[in-house]
């Protein structure tokens, strides 16, 4: 069907997004098209979307415009949720032949062939060929098949879309839509034929994944799928994606932590250390709360590596609102914090907020939290000087000082293992390993 036509791709945005790529280029591979790098010319290029900020809109048309450039005469796609919130920008926008929101992305084969039919002169036509649907009014998880990665070391599988949250800063459950679990039997399969292709480790990730199987009234469902998942040979590591701290109680801790496959890393979602913050954020915690979650896993995992996101200069957030968040995450002392400076974004209650903080402000705060974030972090990897950690592969290093392996470990520190002038083959690439960690440079123990 497309035999003798390449097709490249790129990203923009988050884990789930990427999945969803992979997932449209594995259909396209099926259906007889090559796949090539997106700064190759191709005849079809995809570029998916992002909208989380302004910046990720910006970035997007961007793209769009890079691939029209690239080949003038190939199809340009826009997928994804800057094709949600912009669809009348796109509409007008001469680089774009396709436009495909969200939960249409299964239908890009047919889509694109039937293009192709009408286009058969191979001129194109001047309206922009729409696949658009209203995203809050469906409720249905959009399957699009597993994938095998490039690479055949970690692998992300996309159990849930939507979100329910309406933080006043987020435009995604406007572009998103709500809560939509993928039935277990689908996340097992995709599984167990990642397991069959030799994949050690994967991640769940979505949009929201504590909300998983709450549109199906059961509020238990993301233990019960871990401990499916589990049950899978060959699959030696489960990582999770972001959690909001309510999935975090004595239960869920309890279950959890008898899993040994599941990595004790856990990224759960926070965004200010003050309380007033959190309230205008529309966020559903506090911040006592949020620090009960985190001792919840600290008695339950010896050293658990503990990360977070966190906002600076949000609408009014006043001096003394931001140093009780240094005092809080002082306190916490979590392994990482990822440091975002606000940004407004159209359509979103915070944008029309009044008292926005300065640039200025943001960037000596957000410096104030880096130099936080990056003593932390070094303060616990210290902590595990001198000891055997284990470690997956992930790719071999070449360098005029020798060879290196680098990979993660388990609480997904960052490893850079010195073999000195050994030979390395590129099959230790999705090996597991032991290494003696040192903060310099480990090594690995035979």
């Amino acid at each position: 069907m497309l035999k003798g036509m390449s097709v490249a791709a790129v990203t923009l945005g988050c884990k789930v997004n990427q999945a969803e790529t992979d997932s449209m280029l594995d259909m396209l591979h099926e259906a007889g098209a090559e796949i090539v790098e997106f700064e190759d010319k191709a005849d079809i290029y995809i570029v998916n979307t992002c909208s989380v900020t302004n910046v990720a809109d910006k970035k997007s048309r961007q793209m769009l415009h890079r691939a029209h450039k690239r080949n003038p005469d190939a199809i340009v796609i826009a997928a994804g949720c800057y094709v949600q919130s912009a669809r009348e920008v796109l509409e007008k926008d001469d680089a774009v032949d396709i436009i495909i929101s969200n939960n249409k992305k299964r239908d890009i084969t047919k889509i694109v062939i039937d293009y192709i039919n009408v286009n058969k002169t191979g001129k194109k036509d001047d309206k922009t060929v729409e696949n658009f649907i209203d995203i809050a009014k469906e409720t249905e998880y959009e399957e699009m098949g597993g994938h095998i990665p490039v690479g055949h070391t970690r692998a992300y599988v996309k159990i849930q879309d939507g979100c329910n949250q309406f933080c006043s800063y987020c435009i995604i459950p406007y572009v998103r839509g709500r809560i939509r679990s993928r039935s277990e039997e689908a996340v097992l399969r995709e599984v167990s034929e990642l397991a069959d292709a030799g994949i050690k480790e994967i991640v769940l990730t979505g949009i929201h994944i504590s909300s998983y199987g709450k549109d199906k009234n059961n509020e238990g469902a993301l233990i019960e799928l871990i401990e499916s998942v589990s049950k899978i040979k060959g699959i030696k590591r489960i990582r999770l994606g972001s959690l909001e701290p309510g999935i975090i109680t004595e239960d869920f801790v309890s279950r959890i932590s008898t899993i040994k496959k599941v990595c004790p890393h856990f990224h759960l979602s926070l965004q200010s250390g003050c309380n007033s913050v959190l309230k205008r954020m529309n966020r559903k915690y506090t911040c006592e709360e949020y620090l009960e979650k985190c001792d919840m896993l600290r008695r339950a995992y010896k050293s658990p590596a503990l990360t977070t996101d966190v906002i600076v200069g949000f609408p009014g957030e006043t001096e003394e609102e931001f140093q009780e968040t240094v005092r809080y995450l002082t306190e916490l002392n979590l392994y990482e914090m990822h440091i975002f400076k606000y940004s407004p974004r159209q359509g979103t209650v915070a944008a029309a907020m009044k008292d926005q903080v300065s640039p200025e402000v943001k960037n000596k705060r957000s410096d104030v939290l880096l130099e936080l974030a990056a003593h932390n972090k070094d303060e616990y990897e210290l902590g595990f000087e001198g000891q055997d950690l284990e470690v997956l592969v992930e790719e071999v290093l070449h360098t005029d000082e020798g060879t290196y392996l680098r990979g993660h470990t388990e609480r997904y520190m960052d490893i850079r293992i010195d073999v000195g002038n050994i030979e390395m083959p590129e099959s230790f690439v999705n090996s597991l390993v032991y290494v003696r960690y040192t903060h310099n440079g480990s090594v690995m123990l035979v």
